[in-house]
C-alpha cells in the first residue's frame, strides 16, 4: 500500500497545544467497526460504553523529564539533549543538537556543573551514546534539570509537567506520554471498575520513533523502530479469564495495543513475557487478542494511523478523521479521542 493511502487534511489551529482543564471533558468519536456508525460523546461518558465482564488495559509508563538544555565545553556553546534508551552504565542513547558540533569526545555541562557529560559514540542513525557524570541518584538530578520532551507539533512551554502524565503512571522510562490515557481521572477509573470492568495494566517505553514521518512510498519498506514493553502475570491472567467468559479486551492507546499483539498467542492466549518489540502493523493484520481500542487522533501517513486502519478499516477511519475535522475536534497529544469497538 502507499503511505498517500493515509493522507488527510488537518488545519494547522486544530492542533491541541494545551491541555483542557478537565481530563475527562474532552470530546469522544465512537466508531463501530461492523456498521461504520459514529457517534459524539465527552470521555466522561466511557462507563456507558463499556460492558461488565470487559477489561481495559492501560500503559503505566512514565514519563521521564528527559529534555537536558545545557553549554558545550569550552566555549560555552548551547546545546541540547533528549535521553532515549538507558544503555547502562551511566551511558544512553541521545538525539542531540547542535549535531555538527556533538561528535565524539564532546563535553557537556548542565545546572551549572551538577551534570556532566561526554560523547562517547555515534549510532548509524546519527543518535549519540552520551556517558553522563553526577552525583546522588541519576533520576533526582533528571528531576531537578530536566524537562518534558514534547512532540515537536506542540510549540507551547507545559506549565504543569503531571499533565503530561497519566493519573496511573508509575514506571518511569519513556520519552513521550501515551497519550490515550491522559483523559483518564481517578474518579472515571472507579467508575469503570464498579461497572464490572476489569482494569490491567502493561508497560511500553514510548520512544521517539513513534513521531518519525514514514518516508517511504509504499508503507511496507518503512523500518519500524523498537520499544521495550512489559505483561505482567496478573495482566496476562486477566486478559485470559476475560475473554474465556466472552468478554472484550480493550486497550487504552496503540502503545498498550502493540504490546499484547506482540506477545499473544496465535489464539489470543497470553503469557506473561518482556523485551523488545518492533511490531508494525498496518491493513492486513490479523489481530489476536485486541476486541476495542481507545486512542487519540494521531498524524496523517503515520504509522499509527495505520494501526487503527488495520483495526477498523482504512475508509471508515479517514472518514471518521474527516468528520473530526469537519467538527473541529482537538487533534493529537493534548486533543479528544476516539472509541472503536
Amino acid at each position: 500500500m502507499k503511505t498517500s493511502d493515509f493522507f488527510y487534511d488537518l488545519p494547522p489551529e486544530l492542533i491541541a497545544q494545551t491541555p483542557i482543564e478537565q481530563r475527562d471533558g474532552s470530546r469522544l468519536l465512537t466508531l463501530d467497526r461492523e456498521t461504520g456508525r459514529t457517534e459524539h460523546r465527552r470521555f466522561y461518558e466511557l462507563p456507558e460504553l463499556l460492558r461488565p465482564g470487559d477489561c481495559l488495559i492501560l500503559n503505566d509508563s512514565r514519563v521521564l523529564p528527559a529534555r537536558l538544555l545545557g553549554q558545550r565545553l569550552p566555549g560555552g556553546g548551547a546545546c541540547e539533549v533528549l535521553l532515549l534508551i538507558d544503555r547502562g552504565e551511566n551511558v544512553w542513547e541521545c538525539l542531540v543538537r547542535p549535531g555538527r558540533k556533538l561528535r565524539t569526545g564532546a563535553r557537556l555541562t548542565f545546572g551549572d556543573g551538577e551534570l556532566t557529560a561526554q560523547v562517547v559514540g555515534e549510532e548509524a542513525d546519527g543518535n549519540r551514546l552520551v556517558r553522563f557524570e553526577y552525583r546522588g541518584i541519576f533520576l533526582e538530578v533528571l528531576e531537578r534539570l530536566g524537562k518534558m520532551p514534547l512532540p515537536p507539533y506542540i510549540k507551547e512551554e507545559l506549565q504543569d509537567r503531571e499533565r503530561y502524565q497519566t493519573v496511573y503512571s508509575k514506571v518511569l522510562g519513556s520519552a513521550a506520554a501515551p497519550t490515550a490515557g491522559l483523559h483518564f481521572t481517578p474518579e472515571l477509573l472507579e467508575q469503570i471498575g464498579a461497572r464490572g470492568v476489569g482494569i490491567g495494566y502493561v508497560t511500553l517505553h514510548v520512544g521517539l520513533g513513534t513521531f518519525r514521518p514514514v518516508k517511504e512510498e509504499t508503507i511496507e519498506a518503512h523500518p519500524m523502530h523498537s520499544e521495550f514493553c512489559t505483561v505482567p502475570p496478573e495482566t496476562a491472567e486477566l486478559i485470559n479469564r476475560t475473554r474465556a467468559a466472552g468478554g472484550r479486551c480493550i486497550c487504552v492507546g496503540t502503545t498498550s495495543c502493540r504490546t499484547l499483539e506482540s506477545w499473544a498467542g496465535e489464539d489470543g492466549h497470553m503469557e506473561p513475557r518482556a523485551g523488545w518489540t518492533d511490531i508494525y502493523i498496518y491493513p492486513g493484520y490479523c489481530f489476536k487478542v485486541m476486541d476495542g481500542l481507545i486512542t487519540n487522533f494521531h498524524l496523517p501517513e503515520s504509522t499509527l494511523v495505520m494501526l487503527v486502519s488495520a483495526f477498523a478499516g482504512r475508509e471508515p477511519v479517514l472518514a471518521a478523521y474527516r468528520q473530526a475535522v469537519e467538527e473541529r475536534y482537538r487533534f493529537f497529544s493534548f486533543g479528544d479521542a476516539m472509541f472503536i469497538s
